[in-house]
């Protein structure tokens, strides 16, 4: 006669303030423990990261275990309620009906939650050797603790600087040369591809395509780049070429502009040799930067002129960005 054995089940609970590889290694170790687990993820209206993309984040990294969004706002530490593990004990099992078998953590207060919910208690690293990491740590300097960020959540804290200015100015060269020397990673022109196929010709139509595709890039790239994503120009570049050339833009470019953050803009100056080819739409360079500045102003983005020669245009911008890392 076979026997079954029952399966076993286990909680954890977190606030996951960001989600990182110290949470990666307790909620893998926790799911070779048990058959069912359930991960809470307990946030406040009043935290710095919103609880709702820190959920989104846990179902992303965390497809095949059970994440419930706890919202109760509930006390944080035992000296702030008298009843302070009453009330938890009623959210846990609110979230959980019937409890679990074990509740996993890294923290002291399991000893004294598993207790209160009925459940015996495995503590994972406590003492953070494993994963010397803390959510405190990364909130206040990211990009020291960058690797132990989940790759899921680097979009959040990554810089992103755009190379930003009239046509033959060297932006997509600065581009790449940038990604180098920073070992990441870098979006192209999205224009440049779609018109090559059409010997250079822009039509209205493709001002969105554009527009679309470079916001689409930039976010498919994000979870690739480290520590910072260079971009060879934005919206506001489409959105001043269509006003040139059709005196009208898509009302799209409004809504994509103001939903797009770069942390510094490198403005190239036109102090370097023009340079034709089949795709270059604006010979005048300085009234195209002149509009160029006056749209960063008008929006109050942060930017910085780069000019000079090649080296001096490299050089100054490793500084630029080197200024916003630290």
């Amino acid at each position: 006669m076979k026997t079954h054995l029952k399966r076993k089940s286990g909680i954890i609970l977190g606030k996951f303030l960001p989600p990182h590889l110290g949470h990666q290694y307790l909620i893998d170790f926790a799911k070779n423990y048990v058959d069912d687990l359930t991960v809470l993820v307990g946030t406040l209206k009043a935290e710095s990261i919103p609880g709702e993309l820190r959920y989104q984040w846990m179902k992303e990294m965390f497809p095949t275990v059970k994440v419930v969004h706890v919202t109760d706002e509930n006390p944080q530490y035992p000296k702030e309620h008298p009843d302070f593990w009453n009330i938890w004990k009623k959210t846990i099992l609110n979230a959980v009906p019937g409890g679990a078998d074990y509740l996993f953590a890294s923290e002291d207060y399991g000893w004294k939650l598993a207790e209160v919910i009925g459940s015996r208690y495995i503590p994972v690293d406590h003492a953070r050797n494993l994963v010397p990491v803390s959510g405190t740590a990364i909130r206040n300097n990211p990009m020291k603790y960058w690797k132990y960020i989940s790759p899921v959540v680097r979009p959040y804290f990554l810089k992103k600087v755009c190379i930003y200015g009239p046509e033959s100015t060297g932006k997509s060269t600065l581009t790449k040369k940038l990604a180098k020397h920073f070992n990441t990673v870098y979006c192209e022109e999205y224009a440049r591809p779609l018109l090559d196929f059409k010997n250079g010709e822009v039509e209205y139509a493709d001002i969105e395509k554009i527009a679309r595709g470079h916001v689409a890039s930039e976010k498919a790239l994000a979870k690739q780049a480290n520590k910072i994503l260079f971009s060879d120009t934005d919206a506001i570049t489409s959105l001043i070429c269509s006003n040139l050339l059709f005196n009208k833009h898509p009302k799209i470019l409004d809504k994509i502009i103001k939903e797009t953050r770069y942390d510094l803009y490198l403005v190239t100056d036109i102090d370097v040799p023009w340079v034709d080819d089949k795709v270059r739409c604006f010979p005048e360079r300085k009234q195209f930067l002149d509009i160029a500045i006056a749209e960063l102003k008008k929006r109050g983005r942060d930017y910085v002129m780069i000019s000079g020669t090649w080296e001096e245009r490299l050089r100054k911008s490793i500084k630029a960005v080197e200024g916003i890392l630290a």
